[in-house]
């Protein structure tokens, strides 16, 4: 894998919503260092610890040993779902970690737009962009990077009830074209502690379940292999 340029002239013409990324993921200077650990201690030692108690079943770090390059997807139910899987995942390993995440929701206002560059390192995914400049860094980023986590809800968005909805075919078409394995995820008490329509979420306990790592396929083996998965927890799977 070649090392990603980010000051080549694919990356300097980028739209300038997009351009905060290289500052807050491989560049960090001082003031974005700090802010990723302050969120880093708000996020894993207070807000998932005493408010939201997180429990992960897996071993995120076996998983790197082997995979450094990965599409970790994820059922989605809540505005939860990105920062429980974010917390699950050691802090040594968010330099390397990539949300994407809904530009209408996540970069609405200055302040949300300043906690997701700052906090989340997140690639605004414009849900109505027939130009597919989000599409083309995803792409982009998984072909080039040796080492990227990139976290994608293949959903396209939260379920109402907490049910499980088709897979979008971006997803497929993102793991075949790049090469790129997906790590499967399953959160558990997503839906109950922050469902779609409430305003703030309820404490409670979240349990994020890591699964096994599946190779390149089309998006219909994907979204069976997923559900033959989550079927095999002890949970009762939305």
């Amino acid at each position: 894998m070649k090392d990603w340029n980010y000051e080549n002239d694919q990356w300097t013409k980028l739209p300038g919503h997009l351009k905060h990324l290289p500052l807050f993921t491989r560049h960090l200077d001082f003031t974005s260092f700090i802010f990723r650990v302050l969120w880093a201690l708000l996020l894993k030692e207070i807000l998932f610890r005493f408010y939201v108690r997180l429990q992960v079943k897996g071993d995120f770090k076996k998983v790197w040993q082997h995979n450094s390059r990965l599409i970790l997807i994820s059922n989605h139910s809540s505005h939860l779902d990105a920062v429980s899987i974010t917390a699950a995942i050691p802090y040594r390993y968010w330099r390397h970690l990539y949300i994407s995440a809904a530009k209408d929701y996540w970069f609405a206002n200055p302040l949300f737009t300043f906690f997701s560059k700052h906090c989340l390192g997140a690639i605004p995914i414009d849900r109505k962009d027939k130009k597919g400049e989000a599409i083309r860094l995803c792409t982009t980023l998984l072909t080039n990077l040796s080492h990227i986590w990139m976290i994608i809800f293949p959903e396209g968005t939260r379920s109402k009830d907490g049910n499980l909805q088709n897979f979008k075919r971006g997803i497929s078409l993102f793991s075949e074209r790049t090469k790129t394995p997906l790590l499967f995820l399953y959160l558990e008490g997503n839906s109950t502690l922050w469902p779609k329509g409430k305003l703030l979420p309820s404490p409670g306990k979240l349990i994020v379940h890591v699964g096994p790592v599946f190779p390149p396929a089309p998006i219909e083996k994907i979204f069976q292999a997923y559900q033959e998965w989550i079927a095999t927890l002890p949970v009762s799977p939305h």
